[in-house]
């Protein structure tokens, strides 16, 4: 994770098609995350931005993904929160599991 003028930066695993929205925690400096969604026609990222959205208490349009559209590598960038914000957030939601 790192911060840039536009926000802070996190590196992200997604696992799309699972039965539930999930964080499954930091591996090497990469949060992974499975979304219920399939990787077609961008369902998975629109999903990811909203279950992300919906663990920090931030707007969807605060949330962008700069890199890995088309890959399970992501890079996502979130406006207004500074990583100890997002790293409290994260840590509070215990996961954040919802279907």
């Amino acid at each position: 994770m790192s911060i840039s003028e536009s926000g802070a930066k996190v590196s992200l695993r997604v696992y799309p098609n699972a039965g539930r929205d999930e964080m499954l925690g930091f591996t090497d400096g990469v949060l992974r995350v499975k979304v219920a969604a399939p990787p077609s026609k961008g369902k998975a990222n629109e999903r990811l931005i909203a279950f992300f959205g919906r663990l920090l208490g931030v707007s969807k349009q605060n949330i962008s993904i700069i890199k890995g559209h088309t890959s399970r590598n992501k890079l996502i960038v979130i406006d207004g929160l500074s990583r100890e914000d997002i790293m409290k957030r994260l840590s509070s939601s215990g996961g954040g599991a919802t279907r």
